[in-house]
């Protein structure tokens, strides 16, 4: 579902990914892992087309970055700790002015039942600026889903949230995992990752420098993974 060869960024003299390998199979759910300045939200913003890379080759769901960007961008679902909404429309105004940008037809029986699964039915006609910051990211996730994505980017989804709505995320999270959706998240919250995720692959110094299977993890844990491939 995702290929990545060769993938370079460079910013100026400074080059955060350095010839980056990566592939996710459909319907894996892969945590993506690393230090603060390790070039995940750089990765992740060239798999949601938008950066573009400086050489390499990436292909989602069989479409090349960057060339075909508009038909990656229709099977993408993209939350970031950023939720990208339109604070003075109420929460189905933000889901029907999105359902037309991604040519939903008939949107309405769609929107009310993403509204549902984020748990949000009940405040469907309030403004999203009257919503706390986890009822915001539940509607992100909302918009994300709406046009039923093959393909859903999370970049650091917890951020900002309280214990509560942290909770309340990984129920969504685990909702849209069991529809069999490919997910690639970044976190540094490992234990949920572990929680959620089916893989867990460690970005360090601009590539992959270790990735596991929850079942390769046996006895172990993921802490004990992450930290023994930044010693390695």
């Amino acid at each position: 579902m995702i290929e990545v060869r060769k993938l370079v960024k460079r910013f100026g003299l400074k080059t955060v990914l350095r010839g980056l390998d990566f592939d996710v199979q459909p319907g894996e759910f892969v945590a993506l892992l690393g230090p603060n300045g390790a070039g995940k939200t750089t990765f992740l913003r060239i798999l949601s087309s938008l950066a573009r890379p400086s050489l390499g080759e990436v292909k989602i769901a069989g479409y090349r970055l960057p060339g075909q960007a508009a038909a990656v961008r229709a099977r993408l679902g993209v939350v970031s700790h950023m939720p990208l909404l339109y604070a003075d429309l109420t929460a189905e105004e933000n889901l029907r002015f999105y359902a037309r940008l991604y040519g939903l037809q008939n949107p309405e029986p769609r929107i009310a039942e993403v509204l549902e699964m984020v748990g949000l039915e009940g405040r469907r006609k309030d403004l999203v600026r009257t919503y706390s910051r986890g009822m915001q990211q539940r509607l992100a996730i909302g918009r994300a889903v709406l046009h039923d994505p093959d393909v859903m980017l999370f970049d650091e989804p917890y951020t900002g949230l309280d214990q509560d709505a942290s909770t309340m995320l990984d129920i969504v999270l685990k909702s849209v995992a069991s529809q069999g959706r490919t997910v690639v998240m970044t976190s540094h919250d490992l234990a949920r990752a572990e929680d959620l995720a089916t893989r867990f692959d460690v970005l360090s110094h601009g590539v992959i420098t270790a990735s596991t299977s929850r079942e390769g993890l046996g006895s172990s844990n993921v802490l004990t993974f992450y930290k023994q491939s930044l010693d390695a």
